[in-house]
């Protein structure tokens, strides 16, 4: 399934994608951000593809429609909190090349559309790091709601242990 806006395409992810993959992923920021390793090579960002984005039938590749580019990724997977069928959880990373340009807005309000419309969820939650003031602002510009603070809620690759913010969004207050 491929969702278009006026800027991007969301489509799902072909193998001919790992070197934007790796482009965006081996960025610290970009790891760091969203809690992973930064790709350090083709094969790891190869192993992503294959374990993470191919065959999965609601995480998308973000396109940009001008020029084709693969800007990053978005989906909606299974929320562990919520434990019923009409829930799901999002989540992102866009390249920071494309930081600032209001991208990820746009393509988080297509996928919750989506979501609501075609998947009739009745909620999506996202989580970001509490100094990831970019993802926060992201969520609140689309709607969602602040719930909470889950403290030591992960170990990360590197030992640190994060902190999540819980942001919802009902299928009533789509913007």
């Amino acid at each position: 399934m491929t969702l278009e806006t006026t800027r991007l395409r969301l489509r799902p992810f072909r193998e001919d994608d790992v070197q934007a993959i790796y482009d965006n992923s081996s960025a610290p920021e970009v790891g760091l951000n969203a809690g992973w390793k930064p790709h350090e090579s083709l094969t790891e960002s190869y192993d992503v593809l294959h374990l993470m984005f191919l065959d999965q039938p609601t995480v998308w590749a973000i396109e940009r429609r001008g020029d084709g580019r693969v800007m990053g990724s978005i989906g909606l997977i299974a929320d562990s909190a919520r434990q019923y069928g009409s829930v799901r959880s999002v989540g992102y990373s866009l390249g920071t090349a494309y930081w600032g340009r209001g991208y990820m807005t746009e393509a988080l309000r297509a996928v919750t559309e989506y979501g609501f419309e075609r998947m009739s969820l009745d909620l999506i939650s996202a989580t970001c790091y509490p100094d990831n003031a970019r993802s926060r602002r992201v969520l609140e510009k689309c709607g969602f709601a602040y719930e909470g603070r889950l403290h030591r809620a992960e170990l990360l690759w590197n030992g640190e242990v994060r902190d999540h913010l819980h942001f919802y969004l009902p299928h009533e207050n789509l913007k």
